[in-house]
């Protein structure tokens, strides 16, 4: 893994997971094929949905909410065999499934904090088993590689 690319691609996840609307987690996706952007996607309503933030409950915007993973997917309009994605949090179940039903190689990911992990510890350990399943690499980012401020 080359660390220049991957610190880019995970700052282009960031700053896509920022115009997620989303009050309390915003994740963002870039999927990537040679180092060139295919797509990218952020966690939210589908288009034409009211997203008002205190308009539904939780329950309801979990039943509503497309994930970053989903909406880069969907948004890529091509086929994804091959190709790269790039997540500021580690997929759940159902978007490692879609992962790996579009062919995507590798999923790129910060290594995860013991919060993110104490809160969805059992879903990443079910998707990690998936990926390794279906041959899908899994590259950790190290979080103090990518905080790193070089050229």
């Amino acid at each position: 893994m080359n660390l220049k690319w991957a610190k880019r691609f995970f700052q282009m996840a960031q700053l896509v997971a920022s115009w997620s609307k989303d009050p309390s987690t915003q994740v963002g996706a870039v999927i990537t094929e040679d180092n060139r952007i295919v797509s990218l996607g952020f966690n939210g309503y589908p288009h034409g949905i009211s997203d008002s933030a205190d308009q539904d409950d939780r329950d309801m915007k979990l039943l509503k909410t497309l994930h970053a993973e989903e909406n880069a997917i969907l948004f890529a309009k091509r086929d994804l065999t091959g190709c790269e994605i790039w997540v500021t949090h580690f997929p759940c179940p159902n978007c490692a499934a879609k992962i790996i039903q579009t062919g995507i190689k590798t999923v790129n990911c910060p290594e995860q904090s013991d919060d993110f992990l104490s809160r969805w510890g059992d879903k990443i350990k079910i998707s990690a088993e998936m990926f390794e399943q279906a041959g899908v690499g899994i590259q950790w980012l190290p979080l103090a590689e990518l905080a790193r401020n070089e050229p």
